[in-house]
């Protein structure tokens, strides 16, 4: 098939790589930077997997900045444009979404368009009636940043919002990429697929905070939280697996995708959702007022990303932290070699690693890291895991 894809983003990207070792794919980004990269043989994105997976197979891949290009002989169209929280409306901001759709119709009126953007419940449905345009499906992505092309070999599960022809034509193409063979594979409505990804990251960040107020319990109380997550992870209905505390939920996803959750409630009864929101904010409140009980001279701030193998600043809980530290008047550094600025947020940005060491008296890291083993005992984190 001849397939083209809008946005190299981790989930555009990775998609686009997938799909190219048995079709013809065109990746379209309005960055130059990006479409250079892509057609050099470089990755856009910082992923594990994709440079190996690129030297290992023979990929029809090229990259455009030209519309026309890139979707007028398309036969499918995914759709992988950033989507985020607007405080202001209360409502995901589909606008890329929206001209990427606009610009592909304006070119071909044929190809299946396949949104794999995070967009609000029911937003499919009303767009296709608004259109006039049954051509458009909603398939949600499971993906982790920095192992999005695994995830998609992978796959945990294929989730398609339509349950006809065009559903059937696109969950086969991905589970025909995958490295697997028993995929559980599921064609819903649109409004359900679209649910069932908001729901899902919902459920992962409401984990996240569970484990999270239980680290705050037990520091509070003097108590070892290693002891309670490893009792209460031996009940198999519990699990040992994402239990690790830390500074709150971040990333391109939990963060936007609770509170698009908590709006798409509006006039339905709940409690628990807006607990969710609130207790990642909480959880900041509590991570700064303990890192200030300490009572330290120079706070070090150890990377702005998100975890580790990532290049991602956005919505990192650290940031969070580090609005409240400094509207305490705490004297603050950060050591983020990804960052070309010299400031953020009005803290100074550190490039140099051993200066940043010796200049910091408490050094602030989300995850416990090898590269801070030497400084060990001014460093504050709440890992017991050293995982992600």
């Amino acid at each position: 098939m001849k397939i083209a894809v809008a946005g190299t983003g981790y989930v555009g990207f990775s998609n686009a790589v997938l799909l190219a070792k048995h079709h013809q794919v065109t990746a379209v980004d309005i960055v130059q930077s990006k479409v250079d990269d892509i057609n050099q043989g470089r990755s856009p994105i910082k992923d594990r997997d994709i440079d190996d997976f690129r030297a290992q197979n023979e990929l029809n891949l090229t990259a455009t900045t030209n519309p026309q290009a890139g979707y007028a002989e398309a036969e499918l169209v995914i759709i992988a444009t950033p989507t985020d929280y607007d405080p202001d409306t209360n409502y995901f901001n589909t606008k890329t979404v929206e001209q990427a759709i606009a610009q592909v119709r304006g070119v071909n009126q044929d190809a299946l368009i396949v949104i794999k953007s995070t967009i609000p419940v029911g937003y499919t449905q009303s767009l296709c009636e608004q259109l006039g345009d049954k051509h458009i499906i909603f398939s949600p992505e499971f993906l982790r940043e920095g192992q999005a092309l695994h995830d998609n070999l992978y796959p945990s599960r294929i989730v398609v919002g339509d349950r006809g022809s065009n559903g059937e034509l696109f969950a086969n193409l991905m589970k025909q990429a995958a490295l697997i063979s028993d995929v559980p594979c599921l064609l819903t409505d649109s409004t359900e697929a679209e649910a069932i990804k908001l729901f899902a990251n919902t459920y992962l960040a409401m984990r996240v905070a569970y484990f999270n107020e239980l680290d705050t319990y037990a520091s509070t109380h003097g108590l070892d939280t290693r002891q309670i997550v490893d009792g209460i992870c031996l009940d198999p209905r519990i699990g040992s697996h994402y239990n690790n505390p830390s500074f709150g939920y971040g990333g391109y996803c939990l963060p936007k995708d609770t509170k698009q959750l908590l709006a798409n409630y509006d006039d339905v009864p709940q409690t628990m959702i807006k607990a969710i929101v609130d207790a990642n904010d909480t959880r900041k409140d509590f991570i700064a007022s303990d890192i200030l009980s300490r009572k330290p001279q120079h706070v070090g701030i150890y990377r702005l990303v998100m975890k580790s193998g990532s290049d991602n600043f956005r919505a990192s809980a650290i940031q969070g932290v580090i609005e409240r530290l400094l509207a305490k008047g705490t004297q603050l550094t950060i050591y983020e070699p990804e960052f070309k600025g010299d400031k953020f947020l009005n803290a100074h940005v550190e490039k140099d690693f051993e200066r940043f060491k010796a200049t910091c008296d408490l050094i602030v890291s989300n995850r416990r890291e090898p590269a801070l083993e030497d400084c060990r005992d001014k460093v504050y984190t709440r890992d017991l895991f050293g995982l992600d």
